[in-house]
């Protein structure tokens, strides 16, 4: 079962035409696929696409359940003043709602995903006084709160510590083969990308380059 489906989708923004150009892709009902390619080659673009913060497509993106998405670091306040169970709690907010009330169950929900990603303790503790660690588990604590399907991220791991992007990939990975939970993601660390994922795409100016797994892209496998 695809939980995404793209289809000819080109986009280009104001200032630079043919940003992305005709890509097809699938994503899988529990898969773990890593998008790959260098600076500006539009990968970020298609995230941006795919949960409809960039609206002005051109083809079709079919998408079967609600996703969570965490953008970009550089995107996030780092010093936004909230707890973490207040950002966490947010992730069950439908997009469309006109108010915001917490029911029993987003309690639950949230609760959940904190045990979960370890940081159930720091629940009480304001977002900007935590490492960047302990914020990207918030983040993605939040985006579980979203959906039990898939999350969205774009650069995780960026401007982290070795050791704990190693974390950041560890749990995503523990959350898909655990949960079945599919994960879609920009990476910048392709070899760690190629270690953890099941599907590899890797883009390139717009275009895509390559599609497989893992040991097909090490072997220079059959490009798109």
């Amino acid at each position: 079962m695809n939980l995404i489906e793209i289809k000819e989708l080109s986009y280009s923004y104001p200032t630079k035409k043919d940003t992305l150009r005709n890509i097809n892709i699938d994503v899988k009902k529990g898969s773990f696929t890593c998008i790959v390619g260098e600076n500006g080659s539009g990968k970020s673009t298609l995230l941006k696409c795919i949960v409809g913060l960039n609206k002005t497509y051109t083809g079709e993106i079919k998408k079967e359940t609600q996703i969570g998405y965490l953008p970009q670091k550089t995107e996030i306040q780092s010093n936004f003043p909230a707890s973490v169970e207040e950002i966490v709690l947010s992730g069950t907010i439908p997009n469309n709602a006109k108010s915001i009330f917490y029911k029993k169950k987003d309690k639950e929900k949230a609760k959940e995903v904190m045990e979960e990603l370890q940081i159930y303790d720091l629940r009480k503790k304001c977002f900007a006084d935590l490492s960047g660690g302990q914020q990207q588990r918030v983040l993605i604590a939040r985006a579980m709160c979203a959906t039990n399907q898939i999350i969205v991220l774009d650069e995780p791991t960026n401007g982290l510590d070795p050791n704990i992007a190693k974390q950041i990939y560890e749990i995503l990975y523990k959350l898909k083969t655990e949960k079945n939970l599919t994960i879609l993601m920009v990476s910048h660390d392709t070899e760690r990308a190629l270690k953890y994922a099941d599907t590899v795409i890797e883009i390139k100016q717009g275009k895509v380059e390559f599609i497989g797994t893992p040991t097909e892209y090490k072997q220079g496998g059959v490009k798109q």
